[in-house]
C-alpha cells in the first residue's frame, strides 16, 4: 500500500497543508488505514481534488486516495444502472457509457470528478430544475466507517446514514462503490439553443418562463457590465440530440465519443493576468460573439457540458495566489438578494470571466446538500482581489437573511457560525455522524474550520 507525505490544496490553490496520502487497494486495507488514523489526526477521502477549498485536505493527518480501490464498473442495461468504484472519474464513465447509449444522470462543469466526490458533494448540473442533484439518482452505496464495518446503504436501507453521506463531504465514512441510474441517449451530441440576454432581469424572466421546456439550462453573466447592461449574459439551453437530428455522415456512428486532450496551462502564470481590463475585454468579446438567437445547433457533449476541460489546470490562470469561487443559492422570491450581489460585484469591478447562473428545482433529503428550489450563482474571483474577503462576508449576511446557503464543496473562507445557520438540519446530520464516528476519526481542514 503506497503512502507519502505531500502538501495538498483544493482547486483554488489556497492554503496548502501537508498530509500523508495513502492508496489502499482493498476494503481491508482501507479499514486498517482508518484504524491507524484514529490514533493520529484522523482521515478524509480525496478524489481528483476539484473541491475549490479545503474539503479534501487534512493537515498533519491522513488523506485516502481511492484511485486503486475496487477498480472497475458494471452496467445493467436492463435496469438502466451502473455500479462504479468511488475512485472512477466521470470522464472514465463517459468513455464506457456513451458508446453503450447512456449518459450521466447529473454532471457538474468538469468530467474530472470521481463518483465518490460527486456523492460527497451531492453535485448538481445544468439539469437540476428537471432532474435534481446526483444523490437523487443513487440506488445504493457501500461505505466503510471508522470501526472497519462495510455498510451497504440505500434510500430504504439505513436511510439516515445514506442521506447523511450524500452531501456529507466525506465525514460519515469512505465510499468505496455506488450504484446509480443512467440516462438512455441515442447520440453523443446536444441540440442547443442560444440567446444573448441584455440584462439580469431578462435572464431571470427567460429562465423562469422557458426553462421547463429544456432538460439543460445555464446562463453566463458578464459581471463587469454596469448600468442598463447589468448582468447581461448568454443563455444556453439544450436537449440530447436524436439520430434524426444529425447530418447523414454523423449517423453512421451517432454515439461516437473521443474527447480531445486539453491544452495544459503552464505553471508560473503572472498573478495579475486576470485584471478588470483583461477580463472586460474577454467578456465583451464573448458577449459580442454570441448569437442573438440561434436554434438547434449541434454540439458535442464535451463542448456543451465541459468547456473549461479544454484548458487543463485552468486554475493556474489565477497565478500562484489562487482563486476563490463563491457559490450561493437563494430561494425563489429572493431575487433582490441576487440582484444586490450582482450589482456589488459590478461596482467592485471584480474580474470574473466565469460567472454562471442556474435555476434549481427540488432538492434531496440530504441534510447537508446544497441545492434548494431557487437560483444559484457561481463566481470565480482572484484570491488577491483587494477587499474581497469583507465583500464576500457581506454577501454571506445577505444570503443568510434571504434563507439561502453556500456550497461547501466550493467554500474556502466562510465562518462556522454562518454556515451552521445556513444549514438548519446540521444537528440531524451530527446525530447520524455521532452514531458511526463518535471519535471524529473522519475529519478535514474544512470540518475543523467550519466546526462540523
Amino acid at each position: 500500500m503506497h503512502r507519502h507525505r505531500t502538501p495538498l490544496t483544493g482547486w483554488g490553490l489556497l492554503r496548502p497543508t501537508v498530509a500523508t496520502v495513502v492508496r489502499p487497494r482493498t476494503t481491508d486495507e482501507l479499514a486498517a488505514v482508518l484504524r491507524s488514523a484514529a490514533r493520529g489526526r484522523g482521515a478524509v477521502a480525496r478524489g481528483l481534488g476539484r473541491s475549490y477549498g479545503d474539503a479534501a485536505q487534512n493537515a498533519d493527518g491522513t488523506v485516502v486516495d481511492c484511485a486503486d480501490l475496487t477498480p472497475g464498473f458494471r452496467v445493467d442495461a436492463a435496469a438502466g444502472t451502473v455500479t462504479a468504484s468511488a475512485g472512477t472519474s466521470l470522464d472514465t464513465l463517459l468513455r464506457h457509457l456513451l458508446p453503450r447509449g447512456f449518459f450521466l444522470p447529473v454532471t457538474p462543469g468538469t468530467r474530472q470528478v470521481t463518483v465518490g466526490g460527486a456523492i460527497a458533494a451531492d453535485v448538481h448540473g445544468k439539469n437540476h430544475h428537471v432532474d435534481s442533484s446526483f444523490g437523487a439518482h443513487l440506488r445504493a452505496l457501500t461505505l466503510v466507517t471508522p470501526d472497519g464495518a462495510v455498510r451497504r446503504l440505500g434510500p430504504d436501507r439505513d436511510p439516515d446514514l445514506f442521506w447523511a453521506t450524500v452531501g456529507g463531504m466525506g465525514l460519515t465514512g469512505v465510499i468505496t462503490e455506488a450504484t446509480f441510474t443512467v440516462l438512455p441517449v441515442t447520440t453523443s451530441r446536444m441540440r442547443v439553443d442560444t440567446d444573448r440576454i441584455p440584462d439580469l432581469e431578462a435572464a431571470l424572466a427567460a429562465m423562469t418562463e422557458r426553462d421547463d421546456d429544456y432538460r439543460y439550462s445555464v446562463c453566463w453573466l458578464d459581471l463587469l457590465a454596469r448600468g442598463r447592461f447589468l448582468g447581461r449574459g448568454v443563455l444556453t439551453r439544450a436537449h440530447h440530440a436524436h439520430v434524426a437530428d444529425l447530418p447523414p455522415a454523423a449517423r453512421r456512428d451517432p454515439l461516437r465519443y473521443r474527447p480531445r486532450q486539453g491544452i495544459r496551462v503552464p505553471r508560473g502564470v503572472p498573478s495579475r493576468l486576470l485584471t478588470p481590463t483583461t477580463v472586460r475585454a474577454f467578456n465583451t468579446a464573448y458577449y459580442a460573439a454570441a448569437p442573438r438567437r440561434r436554434r438547434d445547433e449541434l454540439q458535442e457533449v464535451t463542448a456543451f457540458f465541459y468547456p473549461l476541460d479544454a484548458l487543463r489546470d485552468w486554475n493556474r490562470l489565477y497565478g500562484s495566489r489562487g482563486l476563490v469561487q463563491y457559490q450561493f443559492t437563494v430561494p425563489f422570491g429572493q431575487e433582490e438578494t441576487l440582484r444586490r450581489i450582482v450589482e456589488h460585484l459590478a461596482k467592485h469591478q471584480a474580474p470574473s470571466f466565469l460567472a454562471v447562473l442556474k435555476r434549481f428545482g427540488p432538492g434531496t433529503p440530504a441534510p447537508l446538500s446544497f441545492p434548494q428550489p431557487g437560483w444559484t450563482l457561481a463566481v470565480d474571483l482572484p484570491a488577491d482581489l483587494p477587499g474581497l474577503l469583507p465583500l464576500l462576508t457581506r454577501f454571506d449576511e445577505w444570503v443568510l437573511a434571504a434563507g439561502g446557503r453556500l456550497y461547501l464543496a466550493k467554500d474556502s473562507r466562510a465562518a462556522a457560525a454562518t454556515v451552521h445557520a445556513m444549514y438548519p438540519e446540521l444537528p440531524r446530520w451530527h446525530r447520524v455522524r455521532d452514531r458511526v464516528d463518535p471519535e471524529r476519526v473522519l475529519v478535514s481542514d474544512l470540518a475543523r474550520r467550519l466546526e462540523l
